[in-house]
């Protein structure tokens, strides 16, 4: 494949950031008009405002990859099992957060290869904020021969200021990040079971997938999801995640996979530095699956 992603990364950011600005336009209306889906989740104008601003940029950035949206209609797992490469798309991650009107929403964009994420762009439109990484493209493939270290890197943007982010070495207090409204119970056995094991637990409550961007940019040392989300909620974090220095594992300990026929991801867990330390953590979240 002919792609040079640190080429195209700043193309890439201006899209989702054009897709912010497409729901900030909605969401600072006086009503938000919501929707039902076929699965009952919330649709709204925003959601579809931004599918077209993404998926029109992106055909026009690399007319050969195909896009797989949240919002996308007709393709089934008999079209996409055999793509190799191919753009996953949240345009509104977090549609419930935007309804409630609390800013937690972002524009989520990943690029696939082989069952994993190897670049991601996550914009928070409401600050402004974009975070972006992911590997560089080599003779080999992603990673491969002829891309330097691998890796173009993790970053957080910022009113025109860019700079380098990484996960952090987890230290005491231990900062664990938490969705805000699922599986609290399950999440109060495992804040016990890392406090025996590794000290005080701070909690960090955040939607969407900015909670995987705690654990990117060093500012959570642990997020685990022990309730239901699908491939597009987390590809984009996952890349930056990994650009990071971070993992993002299933309730084996393995990495997350993608582009399976059931679009829903297993129980995961986020991790920072030093993966090796959680190795505690198969035993306790087999428990709580």
């Amino acid at each position: 494949m002919n792609f040079d992603l640190n080429k195209k990364v700043e193309q890439l950011v201006d899209i989702a950031v054009k897709a912010g600005n497409a729901i900030l336009e909605v969401y600072n209306r006086d009503d938000i008009a919501v929707e039902k889906k076929g699965d009952n989740s919330p649709i709204t104008e925003a959601d579809l405002a931004a599918h077209h601003i993404i998926v029109n940029g992106l055909a026009a950035l690399t007319p050969d990859i195909p896009v797989h949206s949240e919002e996308s209609q007709g393709i089934t797992w008999e079209m996409r099992r055999d793509w190799k490469t191919y753009w996953l798309v949240d345009p509104l991650d977090g549609t419930k957060e935007f309804i409630k009107r609390n800013g937690e929403f972002t524009v989520n964009i990943a690029l696939m290869h082989q069952g994993r994420p190897v670049a991601g762009v996550v914009h928070v439109p409401v600050t402004g904020v974009t975070y972006f990484g992911g590997e560089s493209f080599g003779e080999e493939g992603f990673g491969g021969a002829g891309s330097g270290e691998g890796k173009f890197g993790a970053f957080r943007r910022e009113a025109g200021v860019t700079e380098a982010i990484s996960v952090r070495v987890p230290v005491e207090p231990i900062v664990m990040v938490a969705s805000r409204s699922h599986g609290t119970d399950k999440l109060a056995a495992l804040e016990s079971e890392i406090e025996a094991q590794m000290g005080t637990v701070e909690l960090a409550n955040m939607g969407s997938s900015l909670k995987l961007c705690l654990v990117a940019e060093g500012k959570a040392d642990i997020y685990p999801r022990l309730a239901p989300t699908s491939e597009w909620d987390t590809a984009a974090a996952h890349a930056v995640v990994t650009a990071a220095g971070g993992v993002v594992l299933n309730i084996e300990l393995e990495p997350l996979r993608y582009n399976k026929e059931d679009i829903l991801n297993p129980y995961f867990v986020v991790l920072g530095a030093q993966p090796q330390r959680w190795s505690y953590l198969k035993e306790v979240l087999a428990d709580l699956a």
